[in-house]
């Protein structure tokens, strides 16, 4: 899956960047691979799901799948 990014320069040095199909999900890095190490964690954080809280039966099964 591909996920477009908006990347800013920081005024105070460095960047930012947010991720617009996933509100709220924004990181920022002092360099450029900081902010790509960054955004990677950001973006897996934001797809993450505690699946504790999920109750599961015989008729319902939790699936992991890449995408």
């Amino acid at each position: 899956m591909g996920v477009k990014v908006v990347i800013h320069e920081a005024e105070e040095g460095g960047f930012w960047a947010e991720v617009p199909a996933f509100p709220g999900c924004a990181t920022q890095g002092e360099t450029f691979e900081e902010l790509l190490q960054n955004l990677y964690d950001a973006i897996e954080g934001y797809l993450s799901v505690d699946l504790d809280d999920i109750e599961t039966d015989e008729k319902n099964r939790i699936l992991e799948i890449a995408v």
